[in-house]
């Protein structure tokens, strides 16, 4: 389906593609580029920061935008989100000198439809997933083929189109970000939380062998997309997941990919397992670890964690990841054990402050949050440290205070490094 853009909409995005651009180009992002690649070789001189701004851009992206049409709409969303940061927060994300175009891709687990019953109050991000798999033993039976692919054609066509409209203002490519593998979480959107935990419990043998066959499907879907030969560099402006960039220069890049297709372990992975947090370590060890072990051998470097805690499970588990690069240290992690854990390490000390210090009340309590941070930064020194915040669903409008926030960082950061 070919995108729906009208005249006027194609100027106001060629107008803002000359923005990022400019941005892109400025020596301030430049810099940047350079920290970030230092920074993924654990060679960082400083911590870097992202404010993430996904779960608040409501609040953000209505005071730029101007399209009126529903395709150009995203389009400048997405024009906006790759440099507002920089414009408006001056944080560490980086702006891209192109606009990339992801390969859109599909993975239905035992192709059963996730089916998502939604809050009906009004702006309420609360809901719940109707679960297919009840009992194990009973329900087995409902484990069908995994069903995934690639519109290949289609992904390629979009950027076509938005090559006509950007012409030589802004280049466009096809990329692809970190390859994504959650197990865990694919399965409480078909089978519920309490089901997860108790099937564990009553059918372990069912448990596990239900565990590899998500392994082995997942398995299957990297071959056919190195088979469509879709799996794409990710060493510099991709997206690791968690807010993070893929910035590096171990895994091959451009100039590789025109001589040969790439597989699996020539780009970034990220894993998580948030939903675990209720069972012991040695279940996680039993039950989890398996199928994430052999899903995380696909990848070249790996970033591992969400919200979950990972000092529990990091001895026995998350350190023999081979080739894992990046921890996320939650505001649920006992941080002061993983910066004894890192330090010294290539593997970088992931931190995600509570979002509670941005994200709740009017005003911003500056020496309650310079605390929170400083504590952050003291647990990690001797370790290569991101900051990361995310899951702030609301800055009260308030974009100065978004500015500040990103600035107390910076001057614990300059008072407390090293």
């Amino acid at each position: 389906m070919s995108l729906i853009i009208s005249e006027k909409d194609k100027e106001i995005l060629r107008e803002t593609a000359k923005e990022q651009m400019e941005f892109a180009q400025s020596q301030t992002n430049q810099k940047k580029v350079k920290e970030w690649y230092l920074h993924n070789a654990c060679k960082g001189e400083r911590p870097l920061i992202h404010l993430e701004l996904d779960t608040f851009e409501q609040e953000v992206l209505p005071l730029f935008m101007k399209c009126e049409g529903k395709d150009a709409r995203e389009i400048e969303r997405q024009l906006y989100k790759n440099f507002l940061n920089a414009k408006l927060f001056e944080d560490d994300k980086v702006v891209p000198d192109y606009f990339g175009v992801p390969y859109e891709t599909w993975f239905t687990l035992f192709g059963i439809n996730v089916h998502v019953e939604k809050s009906k109050e009004a702006d309420s991000v609360g809901h719940h997933f109707v679960e297919v798999l009840g009992d194990l033993e009973e329900d087995y039976e409902k484990i069908g083929k995994t069903d995934f692919g690639v519109k290949k054609e289609e992904s390629e066509k979009k950027a076509d189109e938005l090559r006509e409209i950007f012409q030589d203002i802004l280049p466009v490519k096809m990329k692809m970000d970190a390859l994504y593998s959650v197990p865990t979480q694919m399965l409480v959107h078909i089978m519920s939380m309490e089901n997860m935990m108790f099937n564990m419990y009553d059918y372990p043998e069912l448990f596990k062998k239900m565990m590899d066959t998500i392994a082995e499907d997942t398995l299957a879907y990297y071959r056919y997309l190195e088979k469509e030969q879709v799996i794409l560099p990710t060493t510099a402006f991709e997206w690791v997941g968690q807010g993070s960039a893929a910035f590096n220069n171990e895994l091959p890049g451009e100039e590789e990919l025109k001589k040969r297709p790439f597989t699996t372990k020539d780009v970034w992975g990220f894993m998580d397992s948030q939903e675990t947090v209720g069972i012991s370590p040695a279940m996680y060890e039993e039950f989890i670890y398996p199928c994430y072990k052999k899903i995380s051998e696909q990848y070249g470097l790996l970033s591992y964690g969400c919200c979950e805690p990972v000092d529990p499970i990091w001895d026995n588990c998350i350190s023999k990841f081979e080739n894992l690069r990046k921890v996320s240290i939650s505001p649920w992690c006992n941080e002061e054990v993983m910066g004894e854990r890192l330090r010294g390490t290539n593997v970088i000390f992931h931190r995600k402050p509570s979002p509670n210090y941005l994200g709740v009340g009017d005003t911003l309590d500056e020496e309650a949050f310079r605390a929170h941070i400083r504590k952050s930064i003291l647990a990690a020194r001797g370790c290569e440290m991101e900051i990361t915040q995310r899951d702030v669903y609301t800055i009260n409008h308030d974009l100065k205070k978004a500015h500040r926030y990103v600035e107390i960082i910076r001057e614990e950061i300059e008072n407390n490094w090293r």
